[in-house]
């Protein structure tokens, strides 16, 4: 990222608008036509949820998910999903957006979107996304933006009042306390048979497993608190609100109409109108607020929150000092009851920290402790202690978190007993810990202290969101509740029937797949239960994955789904077979994270285990690329004659880097052509053209054979092979074959005798035709000569009718 005052090419916008203008969709595409980039979010329920959505589209391997608790991180990532306060500083990027920017005037958060609005730019763009209020702001701070208003893709409508008894489906009723969403959870589930709960003190995990219940259909309601009014896609007709104040840390006041605007926004979905309106006995809101709300219209922002960025580490007191400096324009305010800084000044006044703060290094270490947050929102003064207790072991002679200690602080949060309120607080005492942990430098063994923490966070959110289920879903009396009761399969009785999710045409190779036996996939009575395996799933790494021969994806050596045709052999559609025993949201969340594997198993195909850096070549680089992962991991020389022709050395060079090895038959990806990269290459042929392929076969194939004529010749060359005459052979083998006759002939005609062709597995005869269909020709008296130039460069491809 650049700063302010980057060269002028970089180009700034402000996209703005209400709530379903497209903002965020519009932001993640333009972003993708970037060659790198980074978005910062609001929330991490947000961040988690566009992460999801970009690794659907290209695969993990290629984006980072970064903010305070979590950090997924692959070698070599081009795009990065963030929450706003956790974007990285330091990382230069074609495009960056912020989304939200208007909370720029957060009494607590504002300072963090004012630093970006002022400071962060990328290499070539910059979009600011958020609501037209900030718009007279955005105009005065950067002058230089090119200001886009959008209008809202459908229209909001106020209905008045409303019972709770009388509201219809796909209603999100909002709340602003723990104790009343509860109370609305339960009254729901009495009258309507169940609700999801979506709170802002839920794990990612938790939250979309109850969300994915109430987008599948197995519950028409939700009850939520404001966290739904940051951007948060849900398919909800009509918003009512159970109160119009809320608790803001500080006081108890009324919501602001452009608050009340944001969530009620959440109503409708891309072009189908939405409603909102007030819960009874509440009274209506006045038509002047109703009508602001309906129309968009809102008091603009007059000021932004703002802190010193330059901060001055010379000693505590200097610090304190460069904190409580004012900006220079009147439209920003210094930020008030800042978390950080009051920690900061209640530790500054033990004598014992301001000692051991003797050089800057440990002023800023002071300074990066107060900083931890309390998920909490409860215990100031004993957050305050865990701060200090942490700061004298960082500053004491190991220079590290003390890991008995740490050890039996977070061993003591690793229970998922008791209420759900006792669950919900030690998850997000856990998620101060997950904080702490991927402070590396703080930690020993921090890979291994961010895995305890994330498991003790995910046992306790898949117990949370049980018990939420279980309380607030009358499963027996519901008249909405879709999904079946989870069952569990006695050891020896019959499984049920395996079905997908959608038919299959009965010429598909795989409708074999829709009468499957559930043997290999039922639990038994001590397995797991089936949604704890599907968050196993969902979070499992790339190898636990593999394509089998008939085309099913497999998940610890269970069939999941099944391949469909897509647009292309690299982007196949995946279908999830269905089970009785989870509900349609599981199921959803099954399909994001295969299809995420899918982009990823064909990108390996074609790069390899280190992405190419595409940066770094020239044209006709990028286009041999291109052409190396339309062939899924290898492309004959005859097919990329102009690309070979024109690749510069240092193309070569870099190639060569990520396992890419160009050769005079063609070029390969060394790891796509492993059995197993094979066997996914024939799947992948296979399911785009809807063709019947005997895939054990194709794997089991020697290196190099004589062709006969139950397949085409595109079949071997998409598993590997390039095809001379009526020979096929596999490309690396050719590769290494040419190279050791190439060289025994650099002085000129020479015998070749059977020990050549020994790798091969062939007998003198079929040898000597290999070397022939390869373009070598041999002498009466046994001399070989080399391929001629023409013949190198041209090859020779067997053609069919």
């Amino acid at each position: 990222m650049r700063e302010l005052g980057s060269p002028a090419g970089t180009r700034a916008v402000a996209l703005l608008g209400p709530t379903n203008t497209g903002k965020t969709h519009r932001a993640v595409e333009r972003m993708l036509e970037h060659r790198s980039g980074i978005i910062g979010l609001p929330l991490r329920l947000l961040a988690r949820e566009v992460y999801e959505r970009v690794t659907a589209r290209i695969g993990e391997s290629r984006v980072a998910l970064l903010t305070g608790e979590e950090k997924r991180i692959p070698s070599r990532p081009d795009y990065w999903v963030c929450t706003t306060e956790a974007m990285p500083r330091t990382l230069d990027a074609d495009f960056v957006a912020i989304d939200e920017i208007q909370l720029a005037g957060h009494r607590q958060r504002g300072h963090t979107f004012t630093e970006h609005l002022l400071h962060t730019r990328g290499v070539r763009e910059t979009w600011f996304l958020g609501a037209d209020t900030i718009r007279p702001l955005v105009e005065d701070l950067v002058p230089t933006a090119e200001i886009e208003r959008l209008p809202r893709f459908s229209q909001l409508r106020y209905f008045g009042t409303a019972s709770l008894g009388s509201l219809p489906p796909r209603t999100a009723v909002v709340a602003f306390s723990i104790a009343e969403v509860y109370e609305l959870a339960e009254r729901l589930r009495q009258q309507h048979g169940g609700t999801a709960v979506v709170l802002g003190a839920l794990s990612p995990r938790a939250r979309n497993a109850q969300v994915a219940m109430y987008e599948s259909g197995e519950v028409d309601y939700m009850v939520a608190t404001d966290a739904i009014g940051m951007g948060l896609n849900l398919d909800v007709d009509r918003v009512v609100f159970a109160s119009l104040q809320k608790f803001d840390g500080r006081e108890l006041r009324d919501l602001e109409a452009a608050e009340l605007g944001q969530i009620a926004g959440r109503a409708g979905r891309y072009t189908r109108d939405g409603e909102f309106g007030v819960l009874r006995p509440l009274p209506g809101l006045s038509p002047r607020r109703a009508a602001a709300i309906e129309q968009h219209r809102f008091e603009p922002l007059r000021r932004l929150v703002w802190r010193n960025a330059a901060l001055d580490f010379g000693s505590v007191p200097h610090l304190i000092e460069s904190l409580r400096v004012k900006p220079r324009r009147s439209c920003l305010r210094l930020i008030e009851h800042a978390e950080d800084y009051e920690a900061l000044v209640a530790l500054a006044r033990r004598p014992e920290i301001v000692a051991a703060c003797r050089t800057e290094e440990r002023v800023a270490l002071l300074w990066d402790v107060c900083r931890i947050p309390d998920y909490r929102k409860l215990l100031v003064g004993s957050h305050l202690e865990l701060r200090e207790q942490i700061f004298a072991q960082l500053c004491g002679p190991a220079g590290r978190i003390d890991t008995d200690w740490m050890a039996r602080r977070i061993e003591h949060l690793d229970d998922v007993q008791g209420s759900i309120d006792g669950l919900i607080h030690r998850m997000s005492f856990i998620r101060t810990w997950t904080y702490i942990t991927h402070q590396e430098s703080w930690i020993e063994n921090a890979a291994y202290w961010q895995e305890r923490t994330r498991a003790i966070e995910d046992r306790q959110s898949d117990e949370l969101h049980a018990r939420l289920t279980e309380r607030f879903v009358d499963r027996l009396g519901g008249r909405r509740i879709r999904s079946a009761p989870r069952r569990r399969r006695l050891p020896g009785a019959p499984a049920g029937p395996l079905q997908a999710a959608s038919p299959t045409a009965a010429f598909h190779p795989f409708q074999s797949l829709a009468n499957l036996a559930l043997d290999d996939l039922a639990w038994q009575d001590d397995a797991e239960d089936p949604e704890t395996w599907v968050e196993a799933l969902v979070e499992a790494g790339h190898d636990a994955f593999a394509i089998a021969s008939d085309g099913a994806i497999t998940f610890d050596g269970r069939a999941v789904a099944r391949f469909r045709r897509g647009p292309d052999a690299l982007r196949p559609d995946v279908v999830v077979l269905e089970r009785d025993d989870l509900g349609a949201g599981a199921r959803r969340r099954m399909l994001r994270r295969l299809t995420a594997w899918t982009r990823d198993e064909v990108r390996r195909l074609g790069e390899g285990e280190t992405p190419v850096d595409l940066d770094a070549l020239s044209a006709a680089g990028r286009g041999l690329v291109y052409q190396v992962r339309q062939g899924l991991g290898s492309v004959d020389a005859t097919e990329a004659r102009s690309q070979l022709g024109q690749v510069t050395a240092e193309d070569r060079k870099s190639l060569s880097r990520s396992g890419l090895v160009i050769g005079p038959i063609g070029v390969f990806v060394r790891t796509s052509l492993d059995a197993r990269a094979r066997r996914h290459r024939a799947v992948l042929w296979s399911v785009f053209r809807e063709q019947e392929l005997p895939i054990d076969r194709l794997v089991a194939a020697p290196l190099a054979f004589r062709l006969d004529d139950d397949l085409e010749p595109e079949v071997y060359r998409r598993i590997g092979y390039v095809v001379r005459a009526d020979w096929a052979v596999r490309i690396d083998a050719a590769h290494v074959l040419l190279a050791e006759v190439d060289e025994r002939l650099r002085s000129g005609p020479a015998p070749i005798d059977a020990s050549f062709g020994a790798s091969l597995g062939l007998p003198w005869v079929d040898f000597a035709a290999l070397l022939h269909a390869l373009g070598f020709r041999s002498d009466d008296d046994g001399r070989w000569h080399r391929r001629s130039r023409r013949r190198r460069a041209r090859g020779r491809s067997r053609r069919r009718p």
